[in-house]
């Protein structure tokens, strides 16, 4: 409970006077089955004047105003609150997703994370506004329609002490029941929201390898899951309506009977018969409703606790105990000391193993090898994308860790393996090499990565509008654009992770020509398949299964190290041939 506090917190207000205003009408509900039985009583009796009738009217008429402003004020009271609350609490989280390393979010699907963020807190948000719609009128009017029909007739209102006790056992047994099913529903949505966003997001290759029959099998089995799951979550909801209706039926059978009885024996008029009747429906409404309630909590406690556990998660990469969280980076030197780092924990294997490299400022590395061998997960160090289990990264002699993220990230340009643009202008994407570029420098980033010809060559010119991803673009252009959004940031260290696999060699060349040029005091890391992406380097590495097995330059390594002769020799027989 304590964990919703803070966002109950800033809209203290709607959720105090919401319920206050729901008690409005709940007095109101009360007090109508009493004027109207005394109409009834009065008329009876023969003694109704027309002054006393319209005086009776004129007071239910009012009370019906209070009720309606009651109604109207507890349900926007409600509804304000309810959706600032939802809006804090998805903030919250998108905030936190937004602060996980990799680590954590393996720990995560992104199915499960949309999810969360949508439908979780959506669930949250409508229990919130039904609670306090709910939490002071169902209990107010359960009490107060129990207190009149007790003072109406005593001996009648045996009937409720024995059926309430019946139905809130029912009530019980039921929520309890609904708890487990919804916390297991909503793993399913999370299942199906992770199928659909896969399907749709490589729709492409699903076209491509004529697969469409088995994501559609594969869908529809997601599917009749979650069908299935929420049939077995609501056959326990669908019993609360009918459970409702029998002890409603039977209370008023019972009164009926009873207070039938009374009636004809001249010890109970047939207005306060009357009206009793409505406080029995009135009391069995309200536990109907405090059931509703509950039932509602069960699936909210399920998406609550689901919430909570991104909330809740350990972020393993923070700058909480940077020495030096104001440093920037100012040089771009690069140490390795005796890395080692695994994915997981536990596992027996290292990705990477007693690493050691020195990259001078300035200086553009080359590193090449067999996929798998641990190229990216090496240069991922650097702005700590993860963090290395033995050893230490340093940058201008200080350890990575030792800086703010921010600071860290800002002196390192990326562009990974596999390109990333945002919906939006070509513009927009680029802005997030640096926001303030001006017009000028936008368009010269772009001609350094050889995108700016193409990029004209669209109508609409920069302003062009990027699809999910960029999927109206080649790879090759997407390739260029990303390029161009590094430049843009003048990074301190450029890291380009196999960028240019989709350019042709010539454009590759002019690129690099660029670099040498525009980004003379950057240091530079370039990993590739291709040797002729590297052999102009001041340094190639060569890596193998975690280690660094060779280093030195394209001349070098043809005379020192196998591997690399052998990429060598079967690229250029490849090109020969």
């Amino acid at each position: 409970m304590k964990r919703w506090i803070p966002y109950v917190k800033p809209y203290l207000t709607y959720f105090i006077v919401g319920p206050l205003c729901m008690i409005v009408e709940v007095i109101g509900e009360v007090l109508m089955p009493k004027f109207l039985a005394k109409l009834i009583n009065l008329a009876e009796a023969g003694t109704l004047t027309v002054s006393g009738s319209f005086g009776i009217m004129a007071l239910m008429l009012l009370t019906a105003v209070c009720m309606m402003a009651g109604g109207v004020g507890g349900a926007w009271f409600g509804a304000k609150a309810s959706v600032n609350f939802a809006a804090d609490v998805r903030r919250d989280v998108y905030k936190k997703v937004e602060k996980f390393s990799f680590a954590n979010i393996d720990k995560f699907s992104t199915g499960s994370l949309v999810t969360r963020l949508t439908n979780d807190v959506q669930q949250l948000q409508n229990f919130i506004n039904m609670l306090l719609r709910m939490c002071l009128r169902a209990p107010g009017m359960l009490i107060g329609a129990l207190i009149m029909a007790i003072l109406l007739n005593p001996s009648l209102s045996v009937v409720l002490a024995v059926v309430i006790p019946l139905l809130v056992v029912t009530m019980i047994f039921i929520i309890k029941t609904g708890f487990p099913r919804f916390a297991a529903m909503q793993t399913r949505v999370d299942k199906l929201n992770s199928t659909v966003q896969e399907s749709v997001t490589n729709v492409r290759v699903v076209k491509s390898f004529v697969r469409e029959d088995f994501e559609e099998q594969k869908f529809g089995k997601a599917n009749r899951e979650l069908k299935q799951s929420g049939l077995y979550a609501m056959r326990v909801m669908i019993f609360i309506v009918p459970v409702m209706t029998v002890f409603t039926n039977i209370a008023t059978i019972a009164v009926l009977w009873f207070g039938g009885k009374f009636v004809l024996a001249g010890d109970m008029p047939i207005g306060d018969l009357s009206a009793f009747t409505t406080y029995i429906m009135q009391i069995l409404i309200s536990l109907m409703m405090t059931g509703m309630m509950f039932m509602f909590s069960s699936r909210a406690l399920a998406s609550g606790k689901r919430i909570c556990e991104v909330l809740d998660e350990r972020i393993d990469l923070t700058d909480i105990d940077a020495q030096y969280p104001d440093k920037t980076v100012e040089h771009g030197k690069i140490e390795f000391k005796n890395v080692g780092f695994r994915y997981y924990k536990n596992s027996p294997d290292k990705v990477l193993d007693n690493v050691s490299l020195t990259i001078e400022p300035g200086q553009t590395v080359g590193i090449i090898g067999s996929t798998g061998c641990g190229k990216t997960t090496l240069v991922s160090m650097i702005p700590r994308l993860y963090d290395v289990d033995e050893g230490q990264v340093l940058i201008d002699g200080v350890d990575v860790r030792d800086y703010s993220l921010y600071n860290l990230r800002e002196g390192v340009g990326m562009v990974l393996q596999k390109n990333v643009l945002f919906s939006g202008s070509i513009e927009e994407n680029l802005l997030w090499g640096d926001e303030d570029a001006t017009e000028e420098e936008l368009q010269k980033a772009a001609e350094y990565a050889q995108a700016h010809g193409f990029i004209t060559d669209f109508d609409e010119g920069y302003a062009m509008q990027l699809g999910h991803g960029g999927s109206n673009v080649s790879g090759g252009q997407k390739q260029r654009l990303c390029i161009a959004r590094a430049l843009l940031k003048k990074p301190k260290i450029l890291i380009l992770d196999d960028s240019t696999s989709a350019v042709d060699t010539a454009t590759e060349a002019k690129i690099r020509e660029a670099f040498a040029t525009e980004l003379q005091g950057s240091t530079k890391i370039i990993i590739a398949q291709r040797v002729s992406s590297v052999q102009e380097a001041d340094v190639i590495l060569v890596m193998d299964d975690g280690r660094i097995t060779g280093i030195g330059t394209h001349d070098e390594l043809l005379k020192t190290n196998e591997a690399y002769r052998e990429i060598y020799t079967s690229q250029t027989d490849r090109k020969g041939a």
